[in-house]
């Protein structure tokens, strides 16, 4: 049996009491409740986050193990260093922050998916994610046109992806490499990519236990809260940094 949140003051359950690998939901935690940015704070706080579809409740989850990209891990292959050096170097080429997250969220949703049928950005999760300052979107901008993103939240000193889209070969994942180089400007060395796919793993992503997760997010969550959101060239300068001893190790 899962919780059914009957009202904003109703605290989630500890994620230790979500469903097991052996049911047919693994990491379902709760159920109902509102996308209030009170219960998404006190949610993200804890690793816990929604993921429903068209017609169900909400549905809280808190999969274990965790998949988490350590910011000083990120992949760099060759052939994405190219692709962001001449991105860098074309007039009309530019990463932009927070200018259009609403239109990255529904591109996010509507964008096709090799393996999936709908979408879990739902209309109401739009609207409430949009109305929560502490939700950040990272845009691929070409000749004026939004050609690719990602967005997610950013509590303290721990940024939570949710979902990214491309319309042009790796325009997500340039606008993942400007998070990268963002984050290593800021002091935030982990994003939460919540489960595991091909894709992350290839871009250095790794899964670790739920309780490590929530070990290494409870210092970052309550580190100070980040003010500046404007995206510099100079920020492009980071992305060659040497990788340093991953965050990781922290929670082992």
């Amino acid at each position: 049996m899962i919780a059914w949140l009957t009202h904003e003051q109703q605290p989630l359950p500890p994620a230790s009491q979500a469903l097991g690998a052996e049911t047919e939901a693994p990491g379902l935690l709760a159920a109902g409740g509102e996308l209030t940015p009170r219960r998404l704070a006190e949610a993200y706080s804890h690793g816990v986050f929604p993921w429903y579809g068209a017609g169900q409740p909400i549905l809280w989850w808190s999969p274990d193990p965790r998949m988490v990209l350590p910011v000083a891990a990120f992949a760099l292959s060759r052939s994405l260093r190219k692709t962001i050096a001449r991105f860098i170097a074309t007039p009309g080429c530019e990463v932009r922050v927070d200018s259009a997250l609403e239109r990255v969220m529904r591109a996010c949703a509507t964008t096709p998916r090799a393996g999936q049928d709908g979408t879990w950005i739902v209309p109401e999760m739009i609207a409430a994610y949009c109305a929560w300052p502490a939700v950040h979107s990272f845009e691929t901008w070409i000749a004026g046109e939004l050609v690719g993103g990602l967005y997610g939240v950013c509590l303290g000193r721990m940024f939570y992806g949710e979902s990214m889209f491309s319309h042009r070969t790796d325009a997500s994942k340039i606008a993942l490499a400007a998070l990268v180089c963002f984050s290593r400007t800021h002091g935030i060395d982990l994003i939460d990519c919540q489960q595991r796919t091909s894709h992350l793993a290839s871009l250095g992503a790794r899964e670790i236990p739920r309780a490590s997760f929530e070990r290494l997010i409870t210092p970052r969550v309550r580190g100070p809260v980040l003010t500046d959101w404007a995206y510099h060239r100079s920020h492009w300068e980071r992305l060659h940094d040497a990788p340093q001893t991953l965050p990781l190790e922290d929670a082992a």
